[in-house]
């Protein structure tokens, strides 16, 4: 009988700082050389954040509780690696728990039902699993691999997959699962996706695994942690319930499922799944530490009533960078007329920072995640994945380096319009109509691909402002860039139009006379004068 034990299986790829990947490690390995570790290698983005909240997470929060206060956080963090008392703990744990982390076992298969089945015994193909492969209506294009010719996942492929699956994976219609009374003619209709997939998911990443796993664990949560998955028994009855605690959300177990594996000349591999309706969450928790948040308007009605103003997870818009939306991660206080609150765990690193307990200098980045999905929910269209720096000093609302990061950013929305703008009056003075929004390659959007190193850039050295000075030498060297490329995409949008628009074409007033309208002169002169709006500290330098 195949076994597969997650502990001490060799199925996590660590990568040290030197950016060399060493030997795969099992879970307990992994934890043991946390300090050391900067990430671990997935070979799928979104497998990322599941690994860590199925798994490192809840085993070490479990095992150690949560941080009670700021103080008892800052300590841990500071040791930068487990000390051998927590590494004594862990083992102590993962030894109590060893049957529920072998991915195959008999009874206890780990984020399985045991004997998960079928009325009709049909088994699907271990593509199902994969997110990027041809299964039922999610046929991705340029797929190499047909339905009918499912992969031969090895035990370290599908235990990512299968994690992956409780939180990604698509909405619609799943396979009835034996025993479960909502079952109706062999399936069970109106899943929604994984939870994660109604979620922007940000995650904070620190210089190392440790510290990544640290900066990750909320403060004084003793109260609502519940428990994981793997300390309580699943059968194929799914419910629609509320998470019960931090534990039971970062496990939450979206699907039933059951790995099938069978012998090959290479080993044991998965080659057929059953994927079953799981637990529905009810709603997303205002305390879900992994994304930012929406802020909806209060209607007139609601706010005479006093209602509370309510919040819905923020989802990435597709193309568009992470420190575009920078906010929203920066909304770190609550404000009545504010937008957009950022997440939990931004907004801890916020308050570690003011009590002095993590330096302004930290190497800080923010993960992001996200999943597009189409037709229904039921297949995935796109996944989203951007990481960028964070200077911590930019969450504490009056740092300067907050509105340094905030203008930034804007200035380059407003730069990209700018143009926007210079190419639409050059085509009306064609006697063409502006580039529509939604269609077509606008100038702005050039602009902003070569604005994007030189933003990261920016966010990069903020992290490491001492003074004044240095800022605004800073934010002159940003001004200067960002001029010089819109400069350059302009270049491009004047080559493009015909001479004829030198003059401009005539157009006829309301009173019979006629007019040059948007000449040549006029759309220069007017982009000539966003830019010096814009960017205020290049304007001397002309």
């Amino acid at each position: 009988m195949a076994e597969f034990d997650l502990v001490t299986e060799e199925w996590l790829r660590p990568r040290l700082d030197d950016g060399q990947t060493i030997e795969p490690m099992g879970l307990q390995g992994v934890l043991h050389r946390a300090g050391d570790i900067t990430e671990i290698v997935v070979d799928f983005p979104t497998q990322a954040p599941a690994l860590l909240r199925q798994v490192l997470l809840p085993v070490v929060v479990d095992a150690l509780g949560a941080p009670t206060d700021r103080r008892a956080w800052g300590d841990r963090f500071s040791q930068g690696a487990f000390n051998e008392a927590e590494l004594d703990k862990i083992d102590t744990y993962l030894e109590e728990h060893r049957p529920r982390f072998d991915l195959f076992h008999p009874e206890t298969p780990f984020s399985q039902v045991a004997g998960l089945h079928t009325a009709s015994g049909d088994i699907k193909g271990s593509g199902l699993l994969v997110a990027a492969e041809a299964t039922g209506n999610n046929v991705p294009f340029f797929s190499a691999r047909t339905e009918g010719d499912p992969p031969q996942l090895a035990p370290t492929e599908a235990a990512l997959w299968l994690l992956h699956a409780h939180c990604w994976d698509t909405a619609a219609i799943k396979t009835g699962a034996f025993g479960d009374p909502m079952v109706k003619a062999g399936k069970t209709t109106g899943n929604p996706t994984g939870p994660l997939g109604q979620l922007g998911v940000v995650v904070p990443i620190g210089r190392t695994l440790y510290e990544t796993l640290q900066l990750n664990i909320p403060i004084g949560v003793q109260g609502r942690l519940g428990t994981p998955q793997w300390r309580r028994r699943i059968g194929p009855q799914w419910e629609s319930r509320t998470a019960s605690g931090l534990l039971d959300l970062w496990t939450w177990q979206s699907r039933r499922i059951r790995l099938v594996p069978e012998q090959t000349p290479d080993g044991d591999r998965v080659t057929g799944v059953i994927v079953a309706a799981g637990d529905r969450l009810a709603t997303t928790p205002d305390w879900e530490p992994h994304t930012a948040w929406r802020v909806d308007k209060p209607t007139k009605k609601a706010a005479k009533r006093a209602k509370p103003v309510p919040e819905r997870p923020l989802r990435y818009t597709p193309g568009k960078a992470i420190w575009r939306g920078m906010s929203a991660l920066l909304a770190v206080e609550a404000v009545d007329t504010a937008a957009f609150r950022s997440s939990e765990l931004l907004d801890q690193i916020s308050g570690l920072a003011a009590d002095e307990l993590i330096d302004d200098r930290y190497p800080l980045r923010a993960e992001t995640f996200g999943v597009v999905y189409g037709n229904q929910s039921a297949i995935i269209e796109d996944v989203l994945h951007d990481m960028t720096p964070l200077p911590i000093a930019a969450l504490r609302a009056d740092a300067d380096v907050r509105f340094a990061v905030l203008d930034a950013t804007e200035q380059a929305e407003q730069l990209a319009q700018a143009l926007n703008y210079l190419s639409a009056d050059l085509r009306r003075a064609s006697g063409l109509e502006p580039i529509p929004w939604d269609k077509g390659q606008r100038p702005g959007e050039r602009l902003l691909y070569l604005l994007d190193s030189v933003v990261r850039r920016l966010l990069r050295g903020l992290q490491n402002i001492s003074d004044a000075e240095t800022l605004d030498r800073g934010l002159l060297a940003w001004e200067q860039e960002a001029r010089r490329l819109a400069l350059q995409v302009a270049d491009s949008v004047h080559a493009a139009v015909p001479e004829s628009v030198f003059a401009g074409r005539e157009t006829r007033k309301p009173d019979g006379t006629t007019a040059a309208a948007y000449p040549l002169g006029v759309a220069v002169n007017d982009f000539s004068r966003r830019l010096d709006r814009i960017l205020p500290r290049t304007t001397d330098e002309r």
